[in-house]
């Protein structure tokens, strides 16, 4: 990954296999990232997993996999980057969150719960870290062309093809590209959004419109 990042997109890159959810682990990365490059300006916690289970067919133990992936790994990542940040003057963190964030969802209640703590996580740190110069925003996809959204229609046993024609039901009529999340993540990562802080953004087709 080292070298071919930069051949196609320009720029270094330092690749460091992590369990996001493992306190000692998100120090080393938060490490390698500032000892690699000077500091750190921009945070992308993006880690996610989901279960496509009621709260009565989940386990405690999925339970909190689940959070710790989707929500501990950003408490731990913004606990240990933040003070890099304000050292340097700032920075920008953008979190993913989901539609099921900020609306429910069927049979899935611990990525549901995870998401909108993510959200309010989000405009807490927002809140606590704004005179620090850092902004902290979140990014809340609807379905998106993911391995992640065709697990899905596995896990709840569906057709394939089914699942994802249903998951393209909303205004714009299909289904969200990974590129466009990704646009919106550089836009508020970027000085273009400077004035943007605690926000959440929904890039979802108009699914929850």
């Amino acid at each position: 990954m080292n070298a071919t990042i930069p051949a196609t997109a320009g720029g270094t890159a330092v690749a460091t296999a992590a369990d996001v959810s493992n306190e000692d682990d998100i120090v080393r990365v938060v490490e390698t990232a500032k000892e690699s490059f000077g500091g750190i300006d921009v945070v992308f916690n993006n880690a996610g997993i989901i279960r496509r289970t009621t709260a009565v067919e989940t386990t405690v133990e999925e339970w909190d996999r689940v959070f710790g992936v989707n929500v501990r790994a950003i408490f731990l990542m913004c606990k240990h980057v933040v003070p890099i940040m304000k050292a340097n003057g700032g920075g920008s963190i953008v979190n993913t969150g989901s539609g099921w964030g900020l609306k429910g969802g069927g049979q899935a209640i611990s990525y549901c719960a995870s998401k909108g703590a993510v959200v309010n996580m989000t405009r807490a740190l927002a809140i606590d870290h704004g005179p620090d110069g850092i902004r902290v925003n979140s990014v809340n996809p609807g379905d998106v062309d993911t391995g992640m959204l065709r697990d899905e229609a596995r896990q709840l046993g569906q057709d394939q093809t089914g699942f994802l024609a249903e998951a393209a039901e909303r205004p714009l009529n299909r289904m969200g590209q990974p590129s466009e999340i990704s646009a919106a993540v550089v836009w508020l990562a970027s000085d273009e959004a400077s004035y943007v802080t605690g926000a959440a953004l929904v890039v979802d087709g108009g699914g929850i419109a």
